[in-house]
């Protein structure tokens, strides 16, 4: 069975960074949403449904966990009252956590093809959104809505109201922080 060669906990870290991000980029939900607790309750529906999974490759595998997690934050959000309770919002969530997955993907700047390299990507998503994290809530939600959705400075400006040269600086020093907190690591 293939289920049995796949195991959610090597994904841990990464999961946690996606759901993190999910969770900073709606910043009224952070007093209430724990991502820890969103991961951990992936880890549990992961198991209790690991015969489930028919796929073969770890790609496959972490595609299968990150539905699992769109579908545990979805049920997160409604029970908040955040979501409408039809599918149309999971499709909208599961595309901006896939999205967000590319995105994160690419700023980490790595390129996955060994076991090993997987992991150090993982490990590096954990550190980045630990990072992120820390950084002043402004400069988090600028370098988020830039760097995991996309989008651009006259669209992070109108959803700050902001004006673009604000959200420049923001982005500038948000960047130069994470570069300090990260240990220069210049990928970023």
């Amino acid at each position: 069975m293939h289920s049995e060669s796949h195991a959610p906990e090597p994904y841990r870290s990464y999961l946690r960074a996606l759901a993190r991000l999910q969770v900073a980029a709606r910043p009224w939900l952070a007093p209430k949403l724990d991502a820890s607790d969103i991961v951990q309750q992936t880890m549990l529906k992961a198991h209790a449904a690991r015969e489930q999974f028919h796929g073969h490759s770890s790609e496959e595998y972490l595609g299968w966990l990150r539905q699992i997690l769109t579908r545990t934050l979805a049920n997160a959000l409604r029970l908040l009252g955040q979501a409408k309770r039809d599918a149309g919002a999971e499709r909208s969530l599961d595309a901006d956590l896939d999205a967000s997955c590319s995105r994160l993907d690419a700023w980490l700047a790595l390129e996955q093809t060994s076991p090993s390299e997987s992991a150090e990507k993982h490990e590096r998503a954990e550190i980045l959104a630990n990072a992120v994290a820390s950084l002043p809530a402004e400069q988090q939600q600028a370098l988020l809505a830039k760097h995991c959705h996309g989008l651009s400075l006259n669209e992070i400006a109108t959803n700050m109201h902001k004006s673009p040269a604000a959200v420049a600086g923001l982005l500038r020093r948000g960047l130069e922080r994470l570069r300090e907190l990260l240990g220069g690591d210049h990928r970023l």
